[in-house]
């Protein structure tokens, strides 16, 4: 037993513990799933005609067509730059097949993450190009005929998978109207053409849980168990006496959520997720993860530095004026785009602002360099006058920023890169 698992003063068995830690990725996951998925099928109609039921569709996309902005609440720190087109696989009944259109010169990402919240797999621009694609996905131990027209092949480890895809849109509304074209083109289906759509019991109604009972906790866990093997060499030590659970879960997630152990990258910058493909035995960060920031890929394909406080240690206050410079030559490095994101601390969500400017980068229409070839981004609540970099911040709240780095460098990736610290005005 270790100072971890020990909570505000009482011991706790460290097997139980373990046991809760190993396996909780799987109840978000399940949360997640029931969240996520949609009740009704275009053609299909509701999964059940009782609006309380838990009933939902697998193995079908669901889509949002525009930008999230400030009046969107129901992810915390969601980006500013693409769409996303989300669906969860059910592969007990066989592989599906996952179709993709051509993607022209845009960035974009389909990313395949398993029930123990591993990214093991992508469809897109960085793994697989931006062509007209047919991905078939296959559960373990299938060995069935591939079709002809099957450009790519993904052996998932269990029967559930999540994907979750993101495609690059520019902000006005003929850009937003041809990637929902595209998104319309994202299908699932079966190896004879058919809808591969089905609808499954989610054991949940969809509304926030924030500690559930031992009792939901230890179904959930026990059905995804049985479709999703753990990975190599891991063993949870499950089934846990009812009573255990309920005395512990509660003391688990509060840990989870108060103890958060980001990356620090230097200059008042941390990376709260560093995973490629898989956490391995790294059990607690991904317990951690799947708790705060469950959805994350891999750092190949984006990492997110984030920063609260400014050059001198202290937390960014929208009642302050703050310049972000990045040297000349000397801007993030990546392969597609890089944003920053300003985010409100007290409730992680977009502010709203006159400007409608909610993210800045190397995309953002007028942005001007110094005359050496520096790059200057004030954040502040006033407006700066013409000519500034402007993110606007909320008045008198405290905030943070999220720079965001689709397909980074190998600076990034093995940390060599300089990040520049917010230097208060």
């Amino acid at each position: 037993m270790n100072d971890e698992s020990i909570l505000h003063g009482a011991p706790i068995d460290a097997t139980i513990r373990g046991a809760v830690i190993q396996t909780l990725p799987l109840f978000e996951m399940m949360r997640m799933r029931a969240v996520t998925t949609a009740r009704r099928h275009a053609v299909l109609g509701f999964a059940s005609d009782d609006r309380a039921s838990p009933l939902r569709w697998v193995n079908q996309f669901t889509h949002t067509h525009r930008r999230l902005g400030p009046n969107d609440r129901e992810v915390v720190s969601p980006n500013n730059d693409t769409v996303f087109s989300n669906a969860w696989l059910d592969l007990s009944e066989g592989p599906v097949l996952v179709d993709s259109p051509d993607m022209g010169e845009r960035y974009w990402t389909l990313g395949l993450l398993d029930a123990w919240t591993n990214p093991f797999a992508y469809v897109g621009r960085r793994t697989t190009g931006n062509h007209r694609q047919r991905t078939l996905v296959h559960g373990p131990g299938w060995c069935g005929t591939l079709p002809d027209d099957v450009t790519h092949v993904i052996a998932a480890p269990g029967a559930d998978v999540w994907i979750i895809g993101r495609i690059l849109v520019d902000s006005d509304e003929a850009d937003i109207a041809r990637v929902r074209v595209l998104q319309n083109q994202l299908r699932i289906s079966r190896l004879d053409g058919c809808d591969a759509a089905m609808h499954i019991d989610t054991r949940l109604d969809g509304q926030p849980v924030e500690v559930p009972s031992a009792t939901l906790y230890q179904a959930l866990v026990d059905e995804a168990l049985s479709r999703n093997p753990p990975p190599a060499g891991e063993r949870p030590d499950w089934p846990v006496a009812p009573e255990a659970l309920a005395a512990l879960l509660p003391r688990v997630f509060d840990e989870l959520r108060r103890h958060a152990q980001p990356h620090e990258l230097g200059g008042g910058w941390a990376i709260p997720v560093t995973v490629r493909t898989s956490w391995g035995q790294d059990y607690l960060t991904r317990a951690r993860v799947a708790r705060n920031f469950i959805g994350a890929l891999g750092v190949e394909e984006a990492m997110y530095p984030t920063a609260e406080i400014d050059a001198d240690g202290k937390p960014l206050d929208g009642t302050h004026a703050y310049e972000l410079r990045f040297p000349p030559g000397a801007g993030p490095k990546v392969g597609a785009f890089w944003s920053l994101t300003l985010y409100r601390r007290s409730d992680c969500l977009l502010v709203a602002n006159a400007l409608g400017r909610y993210s800045i980068g190397d995309r953002t229409p007028g942005l001007s360099h110094d005359a050496d070839g520096s790059l200057a981004i004030r954040i502040q609540a006033a407006d700066p006058g013409p000519g500034v970099n402007w993110l606007p911040a909320p008045p008198g709240e405290l905030f943070y920023v999220v720079l965001r780095l689709y397909q980074p460098h190998a600076d990034h990736l093995e940390y060599r890169y300089a990040y520049p610290p917010l230097r208060r005005l």
